[in-house]
């Protein structure tokens, strides 16, 4: 659970009737210090290694109605609003990371000099660095539509996973990129965009991984296939 060590309180999603399967949960604010809430184990990530991911460890842990959130058997539901609207966040987190890498990648191939000039002379550099700034620009596009319908209360349910998918893998694409530019440094940790990769890495998975995305965007398009 993101954050689980540090925040003072959790959303505890639990199984209120069974018959129903994914419409019988329902969503409980928990606090830290309720008996039989603990913090688990502290997991070690490839990357985003400053935000804090735990287990959490619920064990005969006894709650009152006023500590629902939410309707009864409704918090799944509920989760995937909140879904949507995380998805346009993991989006423009995707173009931060990625235009961090074309910004590192472009001043480096300034200053790295290979047989007598700055290797941004060269086509190949220059076509790379070309590919990332339109695809990244592009994909800040459709996060900034996507941020838009939720502002004007329009429906962004299939234009949020289209952000987050085109933002998330363009983003580790120009991560990529980004290290290649910088060659064997690139590899190092004497420049930044190593980090760059592994933090763009999450965006694919976060808040739906790219295949789910893939998924409701289709259902999306078979929906609003004219009758």
């Amino acid at each position: 659970i993101t954050q689980g060590s540090v925040g003072k309180v959790a959303v505890i999603m639990a199984s209120t009737d069974s018959s129903l399967k994914k419409r019988g949960i329902t969503a409980f604010i928990v606090e830290h210090g309720t008996p039989g809430f603990t913090v688990g184990n502290h997991l070690k990530k490839l990357g985003m290694r400053s935000s804090d991911t735990v287990e959490l460890n619920l064990e005969n842990v006894r709650l009152s109605d006023d500590q629902r959130l939410g309707e009864v058997n409704h918090g799944f539901l509920d989760t995937l609003d909140i879904l949507d609207a995380g998805r346009i966040g993991i989006g423009a987190l995707a173009v931060g990371l990625g235009q961090g890498a074309l910004e590192a990648a472009a001043r480096y191939s300034l200053d790295r000099k290979q047989f007598g000039q700055p290797i941004g002379n060269f086509q190949g550099i220059q076509h790379k660095l070309a590919d990332m700034a339109t695809n990244l620009d592009a994909s800040r596009l459709l996060v900034n539509r996507a941020a838009w319908l939720r502002d004007q209360g329009l429906p962004f349910g299939k234009e949020a996973s289209m952000a987050k998918l085109m933002a998330s893998e363009t983003s580790v694409k120009a991560c990529e990129e980004s290290i290649q530019i910088h060659g064997g440094y690139g590899y190092t940790r004497e420049f930044p965009v190593e980090r760059f990769w592994r933090d763009s890495k999450l965006c694919t998975i976060g808040e739906g991984t790219s295949e789910i995305q893939r998924c409701i965007i289709a259902k999306k398009i078979y929906a609003e296939l004219p009758a």
